[in-house]
């Protein structure tokens, strides 16, 4: 499929898409004219890599982790620093989820309170 294609399905915008090209997150192949083709798995990746952002994680920590989600054994990444890193932002992203739990715990109850009124 064509990149357009791709982001009518990911709802991630071209723009976007060629980010993750030159970020190395994404591969397409080249077609003879130059033309991206994206191979239907590419969906579930690009909405991968959507989800992982959303979360927090950096270009770089997903790109060393896509192989490893994509695998189910990874043993490229057992350095120590790598999986320190991969510690640290699992530790913050639990406390942003910790976070947005008491937010999400509040607005409902401010959202009882008003319907009680």
């Amino acid at each position: 499929m064509r990149i357009n294609e791709l982001s009518v399905r990911t709802g991630v915008p071209a723009r976007l898409l060629r980010y993750y090209e030159e970020q190395g997150l994404l591969r397409p192949r080249r077609e003879d004219n130059g033309y991206r083709s994206y191979d239907e798995p590419l969906v579930a990746r690009v909405r991968q890599i959507r989800g992982l952002l959303e979360a927090g994680l950096t270009t770089e920590i997903i790109r060393a982790v896509l192989p490893c989600l994509a695998e189910a054994a990874c043993s490229q990444h057992d350095a120590r620093d790598f999986v320190g890193n991969i510690r640290r932002e699992r530790n913050r992203m639990a406390e942003r989820v910790a976070f947005l739990s008491e937010n999400l715990h509040a607005l409902n109850a401010y959202l009882d309170a008003i319907a009680d009124r």
